[in-house]
Order: C-alpha cells, then structure tokens, then sequence
C-alpha cells in the first residue's frame, strides 16, 4: 500500500501495468516514464529524448500506443498500459519480439522495446483498416490496405532507430503481421467449423 500523499503536489494512484495493479504515491507531474522506471523498476521502456520525438519511451495505454515521456503517470490511472516486459506470455516471445529477434531488428538495442510496442499496434491498427498517410484508398468500405513497406515506414515513423536498422526493423514488422493474419485466419476457419 502506498503512503498517503504528503503535498497538494501528490496523488495516491494505482497503475494497472502488465495486468499487475500497483498503487504509488507521486507528484502530479511525474510521467508515466518516470513512474515506469523509477518507481516500478520497468526499465525496458527508455529515456530517449523526453521530448515525445524519438519513441524510444513507447508503450501502450488501453492497447494503443503512447509515448510514455508526455504521459502523466496520474493521467495514467484505470487505464490497462502494456510496457515491452508484459508483451510474452508464458515464457514465449510475442510475435513481434520474435520476428525482431530472428530478423535482427535492432543494432544497439535502445529504441528496440519502443520500436516493438509501436509494432504491436501498428499490426492492430492496420487490421482493423486504419488508414496512414500513404494509404490510397482511405474509405472504410475499402478495408484495410495492404501493408507494403511504405505503410510500414509511414505507420513506425514515430519511432527512430538512431543505428538505421530501418530495413530489419520493417522486415520483422511485416513477418509478425503475415503471422497475425495467419493465426487470425487459422482461428476464423476453426470457428466456422465448429459453427458447422
């Protein structure tokens, strides 16, 4: 349990993070990056530039993402925020941290949790026909466009790779959403059999 507030400055908050309810006591202006490393030892969510520019500081808040640097952690509360630490399941990599690993997309290793949480919803937005700005047919009867590496840029240009593993980077998002769409249509044709 968490120490009462000790200011006007202060809140009692619980953060739901990776399905885990933690209750803290912080200032009002502490981000949920701070909240994240400093306070819940979450450290695979970086620091970048602390500017919301670089994406390094990437996670997701209610299963979209977010840049956790202008995100106050108050702000934060009842809302489920997913960091890269919560994204495996039972000893198994996600998809995403798989495809990265297998593909090497990632040289130094730094934007690489920001890089793969942005990659997690880039593949949900794009499924449920979420347009960018290079798609061209915008109108949802369209349905989703296909994810050809210029969507794939487009989509992750919020998150920088300042080693340029841009090329392994989009490899691996484009294997992990052949994957998801894969599984998808796996669990579709199963479920019409049963209805059968």
């Amino acid at each position: 349990m968490a120490p009462p507030p000790s200011s006007a400055h202060d809140s009692s908050i619980t953060l739901d993070v990776n399905g885990d309810k933690h209750t803290l006591t912080v200032d009002h202006r502490t981000t949920l990056l701070d909240a994240l490393r400093e306070r819940l030892d979450l450290t695979g969510t970086k620091k970048g530039c602390d500017q919301g520019q670089c994406g390094a500081c990437t996670v997701l808040l209610d299963g979209r993402r977010t840049v956790a640097c202008l995100q106050l952690a108050v702000a934060a509360e009842g809302r489920a925020i997913t960091t890269v630490e919560g994204l495996a399941e039972g000893g198994q990599l996600h998809p995403v941290q798989q495809a990265f690993l297998d593909l090497d997309g990632y040289q130094c290793g730094y934007c690489t949790p920001g890089q793969i949480c942005s990659a997690v919803a880039v593949i949900e937005e794009h499924a449920a026909g979420w347009p960018s700005a290079v798609t061209d047919d915008v109108r949802p009867e369209a349905g989703p466009p296909p994810l050809t590496d210029d969507e794939i840029r487009e989509r992750m240009s919020g998150n920088l790779c300042r080693c340029s593993a841009y090329v392994s980077i989009v490899q691996a998002v484009s294997r992990a959403a052949a994957a998801a769409r894969a599984e998808s249509a796996g669990t579709a044709a199963a479920g019409a059999g049963e209805a059968a």
